[in-house]
């Protein structure tokens, strides 16, 4: 994984604290909502999980995303939108990359030890 696919602004932002191989995440923190840089340098499975709304914006590579068991496949330029409370799941091919806006306050906290 290269840190130069996201600019210096993004870079520069706090690492979330998410415990997955392979992932680096940039968290910019709104009054309400959290907005996630993310980069993928494994292949990844999340497991089935709800939460709040959420919506991103593939930047590279490709992802699987279940949704209330319906399958869905973004790549390069596709949006998806995940309504609050509906179950999912996703695997997710190493090099993807994504802005995620989680409309949640609290969803990811930072990392404590930054590692840029």
């Amino acid at each position: 994984m290269s840190d130069k696919f996201f600019p210096k602004i993004i870079i520069n932002l706090p690492n979330a604290d998410i415990p997955i191989k392979g992932l680096v995440s940039h968290l910019f923190q709104g009054q309400d909502q959290q907005i996630l840089f993310m980069e993928f340098g494994n292949d990844v499975e999340i497991p089935e999980h709800s939460h709040d709304s959420q919506w991103g914006v593939v930047l590279a590579g490709e992802i699987e995303l279940f949704i209330e068991d319906k399958k869905f496949i973004f790549r390069k330029g596709d949006t998806y939108f995940i309504p609050a409370g509906d179950r999912h799941s996703a695997k997710i091919k190493a090099g993807y990359k994504d802005v995620t806006l989680f409309n949640q306050r609290d969803r990811y906290k930072i990392r404590e030890h930054q590692n840029r």
